[in-house]
């Protein structure tokens, strides 16, 4: 896995600077992907999945809030506390930003015998089950 996921990561990457899909960095597309899988994910989840300081978090977030990608729901007991939530247009550009990722991974994968991708769909899928997103961060 150390050798294999590297590569695909950053063909991801590569994709994605080249395409600028949905006009999203890759940050901003992984923050968008964790908020449609945890609609109510916190700065401290957002700077932990990017691997990030909060601050650097919290200006990427300010980013997508700008664009209207994202929405900040503050807490009615704590308002400290804050939720971040994708907005409708955030739905539809995460949501059109993963197909199109995902149509270009399987265009890559294509030439492939039907054997060997299959192979690949069950070994990620395995590898989500081990590894997987829970409920929270």
């Amino acid at each position: 896995m150390l050798d294999g996921l590297p590569p695909v990561m950053w063909f991801i990457r590569r994709n994605m600077r080249q395409q600028r899909i949905g006009g999203l960095s890759v940050p901003q597309f992984r923050t968008l992907c964790l908020l449609a899988r945890i609609p109510t994910a916190s700065l401290s989840d957002v700077a932990e999945h990017l691997g990030s300081s909060q601050p650097s978090a919290s200006r990427l977030v300010s980013g997508l809030v700008t664009r209207g990608l994202i929405k900040r729901n503050e807490c009615a007991d704590d308002r400290r506390q804050v939720t971040l939530v994708l907005s409708a247009k955030g739905k539809d550009v995460q949501a059109k930003s993963h197909r199109m990722t995902q149509q270009r991974l399987a265009e890559e994968i294509a030439h492939l015998p039907e054997q060997k991708r299959r192979a690949v769909v069950s070994a990620m899928e395995i590898l989500l089950d081990v590894f997987g997103p829970t409920e929270k961060l």
